[in-house]
């Protein structure tokens, strides 16, 4: 007699109910399951113009030597963080992109009794570390879809009445995925201001490079206030690095001491790390991407406007299409044109596609494509 081994209910609690991750579909699995070609991918708010020639020929060189572990401290790359952000190499944590970063914050600062805040339609990775290890996660609702400056952004007070005496993390984007709305400096002060002694606020600035909005806010000088702040930085976005997977964070050096101690050997290889720090020192080709999506967020805007859409102003590199219907059949018509863009309704948005910033010709084409996909849904 054989026993039934009932795997699920071996799991730890947490992730028992946990739903993995699922990213955006894959070219090659487009065109394979279609039978398209020329597919275009405006679906993960990767950078159209790919990593710069100076961070390709680090990538080169680095390769020779993947026979060698990379060096577990990542102290070039550290160094070159430090002096940019204006901190001690103690205070940065590198991460298997900064969605690792933020994973290890769970670890290190949560468990069963504690709670985590994160806004409603806050970059869903948030709700998938609480979850996994056990915490008690607290929603905090987003504004209204029609509000005058921020539709659907992060409602500040709404956050702050979160608040309570288990409250450990708080998850903040800035700018958030995938509303691209923001918060300005008043606003996260309040925030910081109000936030408990013993809670930390993780401040996710995957897409800061892009921003050009002046009452964004200074987070390095609001780090050198608040000890509790913790930002988290990717390269995956602006400096077009989302294969390599690098990220970091900039912290109080007991919390980066405190995160090392979960964090697994290795974590960044040592390709990500050549190309990071030739990323660093390459500033022409991120004032190249930020120009480049500036043009492309104008472009999509307009060109949405002209079909009759109203598309709020986003500081990331994506837009956030309301279609004022369920968004999945339309989404699976401009999959047949061979165009791959984000529904969201995993983020409790299921009439919204977020739609990356691509190239001036690939815009185009989304653009030039849409209206037939929308009267192929209905």
């Amino acid at each position: 007699m054989t026993r039934e081994l009932r795997f699920s209910a071996l799991a730890a609690p947490g992730v028992q109910a946990l739903q993995p991750y699922v990213p955006g579909k894959p070219m090659a699995e487009l065109e394979r399951e279609y039978g398209v070609s020329q597919t275009l991918k405006l679906a993960s708010n990767e950078n159209p113009l790919g990593p710069s020639a100076t961070v390709l020929a680090a990538i080169k060189a680095a390769a020779a030597q993947v026979r060698l572990y990379p060096d577990g401290a990542g102290h070039a790359l550290k160094l070159r963080l430090a002096a940019r952000h204006g901190v001690g190499p103690e205070q940065i944590t590198l991460g298997n992109g900064s969605n690792d970063v933020l994973v290890l914050m769970a670890e290190a600062f949560l468990s069963a009794e504690l709670e985590a805040i994160y806004d409603q339609h806050a970059f869903v990775v948030y709700a998938l570390a609480v979850q996994a290890v056990g915490a008690i996660a607290r929603i905090a609702p987003s504004l209204p879809a029609r509000h005058a400056s921020q539709p659907l952004g992060h409602d500040p007070e709404a956050i702050k009445a979160a608040y309570g005496p288990r409250t450990r993390l708080v998850y903040v984007a800035n700018p958030n995925n995938p509303t691209g709305t923001w918060l300005d400096d008043a606003a996260l002060r309040g925030l910081l201001d109000a936030l408990p002694v013993d809670a930390l606020l993780v401040l996710d600035e995957a897409y800061a490079e892009y921003v050009t909005e002046p009452g964004y806010p200074d987070s390095e000088k609001l780090l050198a206030e608040y000890p509790n702040l913790v930002i988290t930085r990717s390269f995956s976005k602006a400096f077009g690095l989302a294969g390599l997977r690098i990220g970091y964070s900039v912290s109080h050096a007991t919390v980066a001491e405190l995160l090392n101690r979960v964090r697994q050997p290795f974590n960044t290889n040592s390709i990500a790390q050549a190309a990071a720090v030739a990323a660093l020192d390459d500033a022409d080709f991120l004032v190249q991407s930020r120009a480049t999506n500036q043009a492309g967020l104008a472009q999509l805007q307009q060109g949405l406007a002209e079909q009759g859409f109203a598309v709020p102003d986003s500081l990331g590199n994506f837009v956030l299409l309301d279609l004022a219907r369920p968004a999945g059949p339309v989404y699976e018509a401009l999959l047949r044109a061979g165009i791959i863009v984000r529904p969201v309704a995993n983020y409790g948005l299921p009439n919204y596609l977020r739609i990356s910033v691509g190239l001036p010709e690939q815009n185009a084409r989304l653009l030039a494509e849409l209206p037939r996909c929308l009267a192929e849904a209905t």
